[in-house]
């Protein structure tokens, strides 16, 4: 009985463990991630059947192209049933045009599987794709420069197409109508785009000026929840961002910008004569890189000949080199394909290696300033004007009539039931928390307090607490507990200022307290202080430009997530990224601020990546012949590294209000001169086999992984990653001395006889051969640069090499180098 007894007991105990382990096991079930698979074989661009004779011209529908792919399309479905569990997974995208392989969405163990397959050369996950967040053509010198000689803006960029992978288009937007007036005469022969249609993307939206539009959200819709009310189904861009930066790029010239009733001026784009092709990949809900690869395929198949990528992933991959991620791959075979790839360097500045955009064969743009400022200004009942920041207009009276001033927190409810915390009482968020019977048609005091420092407060709440409780205007001001804040520029509803700065906020609390009466308490009884706020939105062109911009990320160039330094300089050039106007969605899906606009002024490398599209769209209407690595030598040649006032361009440093001198790892060649980069003398050309070989001559690297990434041999590396034939020389560890060979051809119309002079970076002595020479049309001529190390230096220096022609073309060559011994 005793036996029977114990074992009635256990045996329930088991069953509880059972029950426990299966438990456990639901608990802790894999989740599931997407993942980018690349496979072995050509995709149809570089499928010997797929192309001409010439091997120049890629014929997508042709029946050897059609048999291509559905080939390719059923070795991934088979490869995916043969290899993974049944139910395990969801195929996304198949890569089949630059690149042959997919996405899928599934658990790490079973891409674990995938990576162990013949055929399978890389497996990597999907780290998440992101935004790098009118005046700059004058600021470039556009209009009386490249656009003069192409015929004036009714010409400039006609007959190229730049293709945008982005939050997709605005098609309703002035700055992409077609103008039946003046229609559309070059040939697209090279182009066969789709124009596909969904939500608010009705088919009339292709209509001449936008000539392909695609959308792909698999990879979206697999991370997350859509949202149907802003994550549209169709090119439609809901966001803002794609069509800010199409316009920047290629946008109509000459479309008024209005916004709150205000005229801002005209806004162009930097090719308004170019034509877009959408390719939409990044929703507000969530961006993948499944989608952005799928939609770079498809782009380069398409036909674009410039591709723009304002949107990328904001950091290195994790367990590869950074030029053998799944997406720079994807990148060196769209400029195989004959692609001019054009990609935001990041907005992770000013840190150091904070770059973003890592390959040789995409060209990384940093942003600066221009010379435009809007100046706004606050008077006070004393007399004393002080400047801030708000695109708004004044206060009634502007200026002649003063109103009165009041402290948020001296208008909180006396017997409110309010949190008293920070942005109840003091960041103007919820205008429940104040009397209205104290604010009403006065100025309130906000104070950037904890709820800005954090993130969770807004400037559209202080605007809508200024709507309900009828205020006159805000004053947003610096908390000496934060120190002084970054302010930029945004359109106000409302009059509004910014007062960034903890100096010129003591002023106007020390007034404030002046004028107010309190009880013994501390309950403020009469408010005595004065204020008008001034108009804010006229432009003013004044002050040192260009400056490179605080948020615009920095070099050196990584080979990988721990940082190790690159053989190429990154960023590669500069433009203008700072307080940008240009077309906007009015569904602003991110920005409530923004809500109802057509126009929004923003920031950010997104905006000066799109600058450089445009100008290398006019170098290609320019130069037509010219192959993607002969136009970025010449916009990297050609630039300058000098602002406005003659001196060495600065760059904005962490501290509001800081300017540091600036170095390559800022500016990259320097800022970019478009109207010398369609005729720079000499370029520098690099081609696929070209970077090929650069990859097979990066150090401590493993020559099987270029292999699988690649698909090609390494059967001709560099002797150093640095001796590919780029517009500069980066040498990121100079150990006693070295000899760099770069071969130069002459694009001009004439021969030209050149001299070369040599500015060697501290610490390193700089030989050149021959020190002049003279090149014909088309001749190439070889210079051999010898470098020797002088004395160790902690961190890079810089120098160049000028080569100076006697029909007055000059051609730099930036050189960045960290000596490290003798």
């Amino acid at each position: 009985m005793a036996r029977r007894s114990v074992a009635s007991i256990a045996l329930p105990s088991l069953s509880i463990f059972i029950s426990m382990f299966l438990v456990a096991i639901t608990c802790f079930q894999e989740e599931r991630s997407i993942y980018l698979v690349l496979l072995e074989g050509d995709g149809l661009a570089f499928h010997e059947g797929s192309r001409d004779e010439d091997s120049s011209i890629v014929h997508p529908n042709s029946e050897a192209s059609n048999a291509h792919a559905k080939h390719l399309l059923a070795s991934h479905d088979l490869l995916l049933q043969s290899t993974l569990e049944t139910g395990s997974y969801n195929k996304l995208h198949s890569y089949k045009h630059i690149i042959n392989g997919f996405s899928v969405h599934t658990t790490p163990s079973q891409a674990a599987r995938l990576r162990g397959r013949p055929g399978v050369k890389l497996v990597e996950k999907d780290r998440g794709a992101k935004k790098m967040t009118t005046y700059t053509p004058e600021f470039l010198s556009l209009p009386e420069g490249i656009w003069a000689q192409e015929g004036g803006d009714r010409n400039a960029g006609d007959g190229v197409v730049i293709g945008f992978v982005d939050s997709g288009i605005n098609p309703l937007h002035p700055s992409f109508a077609y103008d039946p007036m003046h229609p559309f005469t070059s040939n697209l022969s090279r182009f066969e785009g789709a124009c596909e249609t969904g939500p608010l993307f009705p088919p009339c939206s292709c209509n001449g000026k936008i000539v392909a539009a695609r959308y792909f959200s698999a990879g979206a819709e697999a991370a997350v929840t859509l949202n149907a009310s802003k994550d549209f189904l169709s090119p439609f861009d809901a966001d803002g961002h794609g069509s800010h930066v199409a316009s920047v790029a290629a946008g109509n010239a000459g479309v008024p910008v209005v916004v709150n009733g205000f005229f801002y001026g005209k806004a162009s784009g930097m090719a308004p004569r170019a034509r877009i092709a959408v390719y939409k990949a990044i929703y507000p809900s969530v961006g993948t890189l499944a989608d952005v690869i799928a939609a770079i395929d498809h782009a380069v198949l398409d036909g674009v000949d410039v591709l723009t990528l304002s949107v990328g992933p904001n950091e290195p991959p994790e367990d590869t080199l950074t030029f053998l991620s799944m997406f720079d791959i994807s990148l060196l075979f769209a400029r195989k394909a004959g692609v001019f790839v054009v990609q935001a360097a990041g907005n992770n500045g000013p840190a150091s290696s904070s770059v973003v955009s890592f390959s040789p064969w995409s060209v990384g743009v940093a942003a600066s300033t221009t010379d435009r400022r809007y100046p706004a200004s606050l008077l006070l009942g004393n007399g004393l004007i002080l400047n801030g920041v708000g695109l708004s207009g004044p206060s009634f009276g502007n200026r002649s009539v003063l109103h009165k001033l009041v402290l948020a927190k001296d208008a909180v409810k006396l017997n409110g039931t309010s949190p008293r915390t920070p942005e109840y009482v003091e960041e103007c968020q919820h205008p429940e928390a104040l009397d209205p019977n104290i604010v009403l048609g006065s100025i309130i005091i906000c104070t950037f307090s904890a709820g800005f420092y954090n993130g969770t407060s807004t400037l559209a709440a202080i605007i809508g607490t200024s709507k309900a409780l009828g205020l006159e205007g805000f004053i947003l001001v610096a908390n000496p507990s934060y120190g002084d804040y970054i302010a930029e520029p945004i359109p106000f509803a409302v009059s509004g200022i910014l007062i960034p700065s903890v100096d010129d906020a003591k002023v106007i609390l020390q007034y404030y307290e002046e004028q107010t009466k309190r009880d013994k308490k501390g309950t403020a009884t009469e408010f005595g202080a004065m204020a008008a706020v001034g108009e804010g939105r006229v432009a003013s062109f004044t002050g040192r430009s260009p400056v490179v911009s605080r948020f615009s990320s920095r070099g050196p160039d990584i080979i990988d997530i721990n940082k190790n330094p690159a053989d190429v300089l990154k960023p590669d050039i500069l433009a203008p990224g700072h307080q940008i106007w240009a077309a906007w969605s009015p569904n602003s899906a991110l920005e409530p601020m923004l809500n109802g606009h057509n126009f929004a002024l923003l920031s950010g490398t997104s905006m000066s990546t799109p600058h450089v599209a445009g100008i290398a769209a006019l170098i290609k209407q320019y130069n037509p012949l010219w192959t993607p690595s002969m136009i970025a030598s010449a916009i990297s040649t050609t630039s300058s590294k000098y602002d406005n006032l003659g001196e060495h361009m600065m760059a904005e440093g962490f501290e509001a209000n800081s300017l540091l001198p600036s170095t390559p790892f800022e500016y990259g060649a320097g800022f970019v001169n478009p109207n010398c980069a369609i005729d720079p003398g000499l370029v520098l050309s690099s081609e696929y086999v070209d970077f090929i070989s650069f990859l097979c001559s990066l150090p401590h690297t493993d020559t099987d992984a270029i292999i699988e990434a690649t698909g090609e041999q390494c059967n001709h590396p560099f002797s150093y990653p640095f001796g590919l034939n780029l517009p500069s020389v980066t040498i990121s560890a100079l150990r006693g001395s070295v000899s760099v060979r770069r071969t130069v051809m002459s694009v001009g119309n004439n021969t030209e006889t050149y001299l070369g002079s040599v500015l060697p970076p501290n610490g390193t002595k700089v030989d050149l051969y021959p020190t002049w020479f003279t090149v014909s049309p088309q001749g190439t001529q070889d210079l051999e640069i010898q470098l020797s190390v002088t004395q160790p230096m902690a961190n890079f220096t810089f120098g160049e090499i000028v080569l100076t022609g006697n029909l007055n073309h000059i051609v730099r060559i930036t050189l960045s180098v960290l000596a490290v011994s003798v």
